[in-house]
């Protein structure tokens, strides 16, 4: 971006990995969805072997607000989604999953809600009708009870990958891998709220899940727990003020 361009309101971060077939239409449909925003999508290409880079590059060369970071090696969806924040020149940014289950439809009721909300930090999608497989469902609702129950963060699913928030509060989070499976107990112990927003599941759109569940259970449970003691550790900010 040229010093003399403003950045955009809003930044869309998408990581995706192997994920060819689904980019165009995600992309068209997060265009039309912010239409009359200034905005850009910043696809975070996590390693990936298939054609990803190539589709990407040929939708880029009419679309100026759409950019690659593209990671050697795949890193993982948190570290893709830090990559995407950390690139991104809005200070507001949205996230969602780039298999094309995520409707971007939903991206303005997020941002609605993060502006007409200051103590909100973070505006989480809360998934409605989901369309995984029965198995896949009962992996979820079992990781969502496990950490409500240790945290007590007040959110039934922090899966879901549309998220609203504010770029400099997220940079300040203590970064781990899985860091966005957290993120609603992260953002309360900075002192915000969190704002919800229903949201209605799809169809992965084409290929197979890159992310799976079972690769990070033992990991996940660590971190829960590393998650937990850090919300206990944290102390009250004093207010300073300066006596001249």
């Amino acid at each position: 971006m040229r010093e003399s361009e403003a950045a955009p309101a809003v930044g869309v971060v998408i990581p995706v990995k192997n994920e060819a077939g689904n980019l165009a239409p995600l992309v068209s449909e997060i265009e039309h969805a912010l239409a009359g925003t200034s905005f850009e999508i910043v696809y975070v290409n996590d390693g990936s072997t298939d054609a990803t880079e190539t589709e990407l590059a040929a939708l880029q060369t009419s679309r100026p607000w759409l950019r690659q970071i593209k990671h050697a090696t795949s890193c993982g969806q948190s570290a893709a989604i830090r990559t995407g924040v950390m690139h991104a020149r809005a200070p507001v940014v949205a996230t969602l999953d780039g298999d094309g289950q995520n409707n971007p439809a939903f991206i303005p009721k997020l941002l609605a809600v993060l502006a007409d909300h200051p103590r909100v930090g973070l505006v989480a999608g809360q998934r409605v009708g989901r369309k995984d497989t029965g198995f896949k469902k009962l992996q979820s609702r079992i990781a969502n009870d496990v950490r409500s129950t240790v945290l007590r963060d007040g959110t039934r699913d922090t899966g879901c990958g549309l998220k609203a928030f504010r770029r400099d509060l997220f940079l300040s989070l203590p970064y781990f891998d899985g860091l966005h499976r957290f993120l609603p107990a992260l953002v309360r112990r900075e002192g915000y709220e969190i704002g919800y927003v229903d949201v209605v599941d799809r169809q992965r759109g084409h290929g197979v899940s890159n992310y799976g569940m079972w690769d990070r259970l033992w990991v996940g449970i660590l971190d829960l727990f590393g998650v937990w003691w850090l919300v206990r550790r944290k102390k009250r900010v004093p207010k300073i003020t300066e006596i001249s």
